[in-house]
């Protein structure tokens, strides 16, 4: 974080939140409040061959660290520019005969740089690690034994010549590790590749209808605004997705994040009207109709569940067919349960290159997405992206080109104009754009144009669906 920067922004006492930060400028939409480097980030485990460890973009040839065996990186740039924070770590590695899991690995990496540097203020931090919570106090017997776990690895893995601190202060990193861990994404933002801490960011509290919101982009963490933001106003994000009714999304916090959110939204349980809304008409259903539906739509989230782990795609739209046939006549568009399963049905149909239904599906999610969601909400502007592209795959030219520029507004304010997805969406905004004018001039040459341009290439293949949930920014261990 820069010195211009961290003049745009001061910490305060938060009513009932303890500490938290504040502009001290006028933002508008879209503004960059402040842009911060990792403390020190680490790739997750299951990826470690496949994303590079300085950059955290996903490659398909990585070039392997020649002493651990362990570290891969994209070229000797990288290899270079990591060298800092990995040269302790690479002796560590090759002492120990293996790496360490991702949360010993981060916690070394911050314990090496607070050796490096001192436990104090470093250059561009508003706070210190030491400074930062860790709610151990708040711990679960599990989370303690987990926690002791990783002590004891840690302990293993930390070599003997270096400084040696304390179990509570071990103890403390864990914790804020816990806490404050942010998920990085690859350089698409498509995916969660690694985990960072960045202390600058942990001084925002949450609030589920927030006034920004956090991108990962080339190396950094932006925090961007989502309107005006007048002087002295407290700076918020949201820990967590909003497509959940007020009780679950304070579970989800009391849980995770150890606190009682009181947020308007939370206070008033604002959009859970519509969130639980069911079909308007001549006659509403009846309550026991109602919760017969709701309890068949979690019964069949279970075995779509079960079924993706198995990558049984075809038995997920099966069941979702079923449940959304239950659905229809009952739960209103906006209905979280419904739209549940709108968003994983438009998605397998999409990956099993079914797009004329994922289309049709994907249209009614995005419908009551846009009645649910803030406006400039980045799970929004990707939704209504990826139906866009079904749209497109589907032949239906005039909505996904309408869908594409929609998403493109969205990203503009929550990505900025230099994110990569927010590049590749302006060329596919250009490109659909130019086939939305064929089309209107002829629709038989347009089609047969698409179809001869089609033959000529493989189809994309879609993405495979990802089974793993999605929807908060901080990396936090279940």
């Amino acid at each position: 974080m820069t010195v211009e920067a961290m003049e745009c922004v001061e910490i305060f006492n938060s009513a009932g939140k303890g500490r938290g930060l504040k502009a001290t400028k006028e933002f508008w939409a879209g503004d960059v409040i402040f842009a911060e480097t990792a403390y020190a980030a680490v790739v997750f485990d299951n990826l470690t061959h496949s994303v590079c460890h300085t950059c955290f973009k996903r490659q398909e040839k990585l070039q392997r660290c020649g002493q651990c065996k362990f570290a891969h990186y994209c070229d000797r740039t990288c290899q270079k520019d990591a060298w800092v924070n990995h040269k302790t770590e690479c002796s560590a590695i090759k002492k120990l005969g293996k790496a360490p899991n991702e949360n010993v690995r981060l916690a070394a990496r911050i314990t090496w740089r607070i050796e490096r540097e001192g436990s104090g203020l470093t250059e561009g931090c508003l706070v210190s690690i030491d400074d930062l919570e860790n709610h151990i106090d708040n711990f679960q017997e599990e989370e303690k034994n987990g926690l002791m776990d990783d002590v004891q690895s840690f302990l293993d893995y930390w070599p003997s010549q270096s400084q040696h601190y304390s179990m509570n202060y071990i103890s403390h990193i864990f914790g804020v590790i816990s806490c404050n861990g942010f998920t990085l994404s690859d350089q698409r933002g498509l995916q969660a590749v690694g985990v960072g801490i960045f202390p600058n960011l942990c001084l925002v509290n949450h609030d589920c209808w927030p006034n920004c919101t956090v991108i990962f982009n080339n190396g950094k963490i932006e925090l961007r605004s989502l309107g005006k933001i007048n002087k002295g106003d407290e700076l918020s994000v949201s820990y967590i997705d909003f497509l959940n009714l007020t009780e679950d999304r304070q579970k989800q916090l009391k849980k995770q994040y150890y606190f009682d959110c009181t947020c308007e939204h939370c206070t008033k349980k604002i959009k859970d009207d519509l969130l639980l809304a069911v079909t308007e008409g001549d006659q509403k259903p009846a309550d026991s109709l109602v919760k017969e539906v709701v309890q068949f739509s979690k019964d069949t989230m279970e075995k779509i569940d079960k079924a993706r782990s198995e990558g049984l795609y075809h038995e997920v739209v099966k069941y979702c067919r079923e449940c959304l046939k239950r659905q229809e006549p009952v739960l209103a568009e906006t209905n979280i349960y419904k739209l549940r399963i709108l968003s994983i049905s438009s998605e397998v149909l999409s990956y099993l290159q079914m797009f004329e239904e994922a289309a049709d599906n994907a249209k009614k999610m995005v419908d009551g997405y846009l009645k649910v969601y803030h406006p400039h909400n980045a799970q929004l502007g990707m939704a209504v992206m990826r139906a866009g592209v079904t749209h497109w795959h589907a032949g239906l030219i005039e909505v996904g080109h309408g869908m594409i520029c929609k998403a493109y507004a969205i990203l503009l304010i929550t990505h900025g104009p230099s994110h990569p997805i927010t590049k590749d969406l302006e060329a596919m905004r250009a490109q659909s754009e130019m086939e939305l004018r064929m089309f209107q001039q002829n629709e038989f040459v347009y089609y047969k144009m698409r179809e001869a341009a089609l033959s000529n290439k493989p189809i994309q293949i879609m993405q495979e669906p990802n089974t793993e949930a999605q929807g908060t920014i901080f990396n936090k261990k279940h």
